[in-house]
């Protein structure tokens, strides 16, 4: 059993993160600015923002696994950098393992490259790109940490979110840098089964300071 700590825990992706680790055994604290809507039986729930520096140091204490799943939206944009780079600092040499859900631009369409930013950007709305550059630095600040750093990002496929209603299937087919797509050409995932492959990598470690993406 390991002890996880969620920020964003009420979130699309982090809800998911909190209720398939409770459903391995592990003890999870979920960390968000308000009370969950459908709080998971044997979560412990945390209110606040992570902002707040006491926040975040309960967050972590006692933690073996602390999971970043902020969402760079709204009044947190342009935020997230500055909590990623406060936990850089808190858990650099420390026993505790850093998990990052960014997104999938930085992941490369072919072996090689070009990157989906690359290609993506010009048609891309402007409002969207702030949120699209904070996971692109993220996945930098997390290459550019101390060797005694153990970390991982998570890059979901090109299409996810909870506005697109994907059905969760209970399995998925795990990547690395480049962008994942099924037989049909979609790159999507239900955020169940992208929590599946983020408990999976939490339970049995293979991406040591590297990224891994996961499509279903």
């Amino acid at each position: 059993m390991a002890r996880i700590t969620v920020l964003g825990g009420n979130g699309y992706a982090g809800a998911a993160i909190v209720a398939e680790a409770v459903s391995r055994g592990h003890e999870v604290t979920s960390v968000s600015r308000s009370a969950p809507g459908n709080p998971v039986a044997g979560a412990d729930y945390v209110e606040g923002s992570v902002l707040d520096a006491a926040v975040l140091d309960r967050a972590i204490d006692g933690a073996d696994v602390v999971i970043s799943a902020l969402s760079p939206r709204d009044d947190m944009a342009g935020k997230v950098e500055g909590v990623l780079a406060d936990l850089v600092e808190r858990l650099t040499g420390q026993p505790i393992r850093l998990g990052f859900v960014g997104g999938a631009s930085s992941l490369l369409v072919e072996e090689g490259g070009p990157r989906l930013w690359d290609v993506t950007e010009e048609h891309m709305p402007d409002e969207v790109k702030p949120e699209v550059q904070t996971g692109l630095a993220a996945l930098a600040a997390l290459q550019d940490s101390p060797e005694s750093l153990d970390w991982f990002y998570v890059s979901p496929p090109q299409d996810f979110g909870s506005w697109l209603g994907t059905p969760s299937k209970g399995t998925y087919t795990r990547g690395g840098d480049i962008l994942l797509k099924d037989a049909e050409g979609a790159s999507t995932i239900s955020a169940d089964d992208l929590a599946l492959a983020i408990l999976d990598e939490v339970d049995t470690p293979a991406a040591r300071r590297s990224r891994f993406t996961a499509i279903a």
